[in-house]
């Protein structure tokens, strides 16, 4: 999967990387996931909260994505690799 934007910088993530997703590993609190929620997929990590999931940006200039009730979301899956063209 190709990155398009900056949001996960500071997780090393940057525009035009392309991501190895693992379909297989568990999206576990923490995780760095690709998942579509509303119909729109986005690269985040995955954060558990005393109100519920957050989809967690890793640059401060891009709002994390609170997950409520009436939110459509799925986990395509797990990144465990970010490839860099040099």
């Amino acid at each position: 999967m190709k990155v398009a934007g900056w949001s996960m910088r500071d997780a090393g993530i940057a525009d035009g990387d392309e991501l190895v997703v693992d379909r297989g590993v568990a999206a576990e609190d923490g995780r760095i996931v690709i998942a579509d929620i509303d119909g729109e997929l986005t690269v985040k990590r995955l954060r558990r909260t005393a109100t519920g999931w957050l989809l967690e940006a890793s640059n401060p200039e891009f709002a994390d994505v609170p997950v409520g009730d009436k939110n459509d979301l799925h986990i395509w899956g797990v990144v465990t690799h970010v490839l860099r063209a040099v």
